[in-house]
């Protein structure tokens, strides 16, 4: 059984910053890629980011390109999401996932294998 828990969610006000942990624990895995997705209410979850987690290459959303950045501790098997320039919009439960192998596409909930049970962000404007 593979856990995944997320860190780190709270209230913080426009243009503050926070920063995500998501560690997962139980039995080992082959990691090809973890991301973090986000929920807001009455909205379909959405793609924030992914990392994969031999080479470390990202991809942002739009929406979060130049505030936020994923990264990774591959001997600590938990992965990292650094929220800048926080918006009111930004405000969602924010869940990490992981994937075993590669599906097509990292924007996609069905990519991944693994997933969190989430943790609030809320900014305040």
């Amino acid at each position: 059984q593979v856990e995944m828990v997320e860190s780190g969610g709270g209230l913080v006000q426009t243009g503050g910053s926070l920063r995500l942990s998501c560690a997962a624990s139980g039995r080992p895995f082959g990691s090809f890629a973890w991301g973090w997705f986000r929920q807001a209410p009455g909205k379909e979850r959405e793609f924030v980011t992914a990392i994969t987690w031999s080479s470390g290459i990202t991809y942002y959303a739009d929406s979060v390109k130049d505030r936020f950045t994923i990264s990774r501790d591959k001997a600590k098997s938990t992965v990292f999401l650094q929220m800048n320039s926080l918006k009111p919009e930004d405000t969602a439960i924010y869940y990490c996932a992981a994937s075993v192998y590669f599906r097509g596409s990292f924007y996609k909930t069905g990519t991944y294998d693994y997933w969190g049970q989430g943790t609030q962000v809320t900014v305040s404007s």
